[in-house]
């Protein structure tokens, strides 16, 4: 398998493809990751919330970051991380634009608002179902992606590992251990 960088431009087409993703966040050294869908307009990641923990722990430690992959199998594969700070955008006349142009690039995806308002079904207040907006501006962003390496598939086309050896003795007569 060989795992290279990707660029940044290679990055950001990853995210423009991309509808789905796990945010990341930590509040007093905690880490917390959940699955979010979302939007890419090629400056900022859109997405939209009702409040939970996730609102609450961003709010108090706007430092942020997405992840998006994608396995075709084990030796061909891409990954993306995005760092960035998170920003509210609530219901104020200085925020309409941001908050319009979220809405209209998260609404181009079907069932767009729903993982937020299934998580705020149980929650019994108005205000956890009310929608937050927000997107996270992004400071920096790294991918890898890992493509087959022709010489490996070969050698283990031609090698006669039988079906009774284990995944594990082969791993270790490939590196050498036995």
């Amino acid at each position: 398998m060989i795992i290279q960088e990707m660029t940044e431009e290679e990055c950001n087409k990853a995210l423009k493809h991309a509808r789905f993703g796990r945010l990341g966040c930590a509040s007093d050294n905690h880490p917390y990751v959940v699955p979010i869908y979302f939007a890419f307009n090629g400056q900022h990641i859109y997405g939209v919330t009702t409040l939970g923990q996730k609102t609450e722990w961003m709010r108090a430690n706007e430092n942020v970051c997405l992840e998006i992959d994608q396995r075709f199998s084990f030796d061909n594969w891409m990954s993306v991380i995005v760092f960035g700070r998170y920003e509210e955008l609530p219901d104020e006349p200085e925020y309409e634009a941001a908050r319009i142009k979220a809405l209209t690039l998260l609404q181009r995806h079907a069932m767009w608002w729903q993982p937020a308002f299934a998580a705020s079904s149980h929650r019994g207040s108005p205000e956890s179902i009310t929608p937050i907006f927000y997107r996270i501006r992004i400071d920096n962003l790294t991918g890898h992606r890992a493509t087959p390496d022709e010489a490996e598939t070969k050698a283990m086309k031609s090698e006669s590992v039988t079906r009774r050896e284990s995944w594990w003795h082969s791993l270790r007569r490939r590196l050498h251990l036995n």
